[in-house]
């Protein structure tokens, strides 16, 4: 394997070498595969994506201890899938200038803050205010031709990847209606504390890339999502959640919905993340926590999530928006960026990650915070940031969460080489100051490590699916993949 791997590497390498005539061109192609000519015409270009779909299927392995037992929360809705400017259209809105708003209330609001979105192929999430404008939006919604129903809310969509395994238990609480539970995996428990009369519903517009809705074009596929949803707003479910654990006993907690109390105003968002920490401060110190983010707009919120959450945390998940927005919201590095232009530089994203982790976390033996561990994703490449000593099987978990974002984007179980794209950088430097360290990714052993202090980075590319079906979900699925695959080191209590 290792040798056909190579040898497709070199192929690779010097066909296209051999088309071109360039005596420059291997340093060409090391330097960043987004070259033009080298995207639009050059025969080899399937053979890189090969050849890293090669090598994953190859040193994506299991670790020695796996978990037996997940416990997710709190945040679960149904989500309706629609286009999101076939939906506009529908409900007699024209096309104008966008305009993000941290709360929408009514149409012109939501018209406004998703062309801001889609100008910029960015994820977003907004709460609705008006309950009944809202009803009226999600039946035109349910009624679009095309519209479909999904399990939605990060920690659903985690428990939906985790049940994939079927060695692994996974008990899901949350706000969880009829439908939703009728779309639930079999193999994941709900405790009747959880069930309720009804559904949330939460609408997804999604986009194309290259879409077009008047004057706007959207440079990436992506989707906006807003709702009107108090349970999950208010993370009613999260005391029953903690109190469930005693009698689960489960290895990992996974948490998710702190950005929806945003939306909830700061005078309930204050008092409620109090509780919440509270809560959380009463899981047993031995079972480690994961904190999945998502999109959020007040830096206040933010920061009071990063100082009084994140220590008590183990491991977080975000994206490249989450983690400026968190890096501006307390003054870190590179806090200036008003927004990353395309492909997050890695030097910065470097610098950010050991910020945090130097900050909140527990670099150092003598601090008392329990995060060590941070699962970065970018449509083109990831990196998982570890302090030295706490967990194992980093490079396989960071691959693993590559492969799902590849296979699952597409709408297929396993990669399909003819239907991706790299556009990962190959070359690029481990801080965006001096000192820092020149690195490449080899395609052959698609993981780079480096390190900084006592955090070790291992970094991916992702092999962009050219033409995504959906993008909804995918941040939850690379998140629960790359824990499937880490392992907690034992020598290490938190």
């Amino acid at each position: 394997m290792w040798r056909k791997a190579s040898a497709a590497a070199l192929l690779a390498l010097a066909v296209g070498y051999f088309y071109y005539g360039s005596s420059d061109l291997p340093e060409q192609i090391l330097q960043s595969i987004s070259l033009p000519n080298f995207q639009a015409s050059s025969p080899s270009q399937n053979s890189v994506e090969q050849v890293i779909s090669a090598a994953w299927e190859t040193l994506i392995t299991l670790p020695t201890r796996q978990w037996s037992k997940v416990a997710v929360g709190v945040n679960a809705c149904v989500d309706v899938v629609v286009s999101g400017v076939g939906l506009l259209q529908a409900l007699a809105v024209d096309p104008g200038t966008g305009l993000d708003h941290e709360v929408l209330h009514s149409k012109e609001d939501l018209k406004e803050a998703f062309i801001h979105f889609m100008a910029r192929g960015a994820a977003a999430e907004r709460f609705f205010s008006d309950n009944e404008a809202f009803q009226r939006i999600a039946r035109a919604a349910a009624e679009y031709p095309g519209a479909k129903l999904y399990v939605g809310g990060n920690a659903a969509l985690i428990g939906q990847k985790l049940a994939t395994y079927p060695d692994l238990m996974v008990l899901l609480c949350g706000p969880v209606g009829p439908k939703l539970h009728e779309m639930l995996d079999e193999q994941i428990l709900v405790p009747p504390e959880s069930l309720q009369e009804t559904d949330e519903y939460h609408l997804i517009l999604e986009y194309k890339a290259g879409e077009q809705w008047g004057s706007t074009r959207a440079p990436q596929a992506n989707r906006f999502i807003f709702s009107h949803d108090v349970s999950n707003g208010e993370m009613s479910s999260l005391e029953t959640f903690v109190a469930s654990l005693d009698e689960f006993e489960p290895d990992l907690v996974v948490l998710s919905g702190l950005h929806m109390m945003e939306g909830q105003g700061r005078e309930l968002w204050e008092e409620r993340l109090k509780e919440a920490v509270l809560a959380i401060s009463d899981i047993p110190k031995d079972i480690p926590i994961h904190l999945e983010l998502a999109s959020m707009t007040d830096k206040d919120y933010m920061n009071s999530i990063m100082q009084e959450v994140m220590p008590i945390v183990s491991s977080i998940g975000l994206n490249e928006q989450e983690l400026l927005f968190l890096s501006q919201a307390g003054k870190g590095p590179h806090a200036d960026l008003a927004a990353w232009k395309g492909i997050p530089d890695v030097g910065q994203v470097s610098d950010i990650l050991l910020w945090i982790l130097e900050q909140h976390g527990r670099s150092e033996p003598s601090s008392e915070a329990d995060l060590t561990r941070i699962h970065f994703h970018t449509l083109a490449y990831h990196i998982l940031a570890t302090v030295d000593g706490y967990w194992g099987n980093q490079a396989a978990a960071v691959m693993a969460g590559a492969r799902v974002a590849s296979s699952q984007a597409c709408g297929l179980q396993s990669v399909d080489v003819s239907k991706v794209e790299l556009k990962a950088p190959l070359q690029f430097h481990s801080s965006h100051a001096e000192p820092r360290e020149k690195l490449s990714l080899n395609p052959a052993e698609p993981v780079t490590v480096w390190r900084r202090g006592n955090v070790t980075f291992h970094m991916t590319a992702v092999l962009v699916c050219k033409q995504p079906l959906r993008t909804v979900g995918l941040g939850d699925a690379i998140s629960a993949e790359g824990l499937v695959y880490s392992e907690l080191k034992t020598q290490q209590p938190f």
